[in-house]
């Protein structure tokens, strides 16, 4: 087995990922979304944005974010809204049962964070999660949208 300093960032990047995924499919379950429905939820919180906004963000096809957004429009969670310039264009708003849903799937989301980061002292911590930002800021921008 390899120690921890012999794995590549690959390595390291590829298995962090499956824990993430992991929990954060487990918490999306048990609040009945599947992960796509939770991320779309989670990106409303703290913007309005178009359907093509929602497609960036999100990395898939229109055609699927506005699937997304009918079933989440459905459950009571969103509403769309006529972009206020563009009357061709549809904004997506998050409605007080979507945010009460996401709210409490990512404070469970949080907590299985905390278990995971407890191997870590705060200052570690810290640096781990500055250095992380640098690097989603770049992918961010690469793609143009907002962090």
């Amino acid at each position: 087995m390899k120690e921890e300093n012999e794995l590549s960032e690959v390595e390291v990047l590829g298995r962090l990922s499956f824990v993430t995924n992991a929990r954060l499919e487990a918490r999306a379950s048990e609040a009945g979304l599947s992960i796509q429905q939770m991320r779309l939820l989670g990106i409303l919180r703290d913007r309005e944005p178009t359907i093509n906004e929602l497609t960036v963000h999100l990395g898939v096809d229109k055609s699927s974010v506005s699937g997304l957004v009918i079933r989440a429009e459905r459950g009571g969670f969103v509403t769309r809204t006529q972009h206020e310039q563009d009357g061709r264009a549809v904004r997506v708003r998050l409605e007080p049962a979507g945010r009460a849903l996401i709210d409490e799937a990512s404070s469970r989301f949080g907590s299985d964070v905390e278990d995971t980061f407890a191997a870590l002292t705060g200052p570690e911590r810290a640096r781990w999660v500055a250095l992380t930002v640098r690097l989603l800021r770049a992918e961010a921008n690469e793609r143009g949208i907002s962090l």
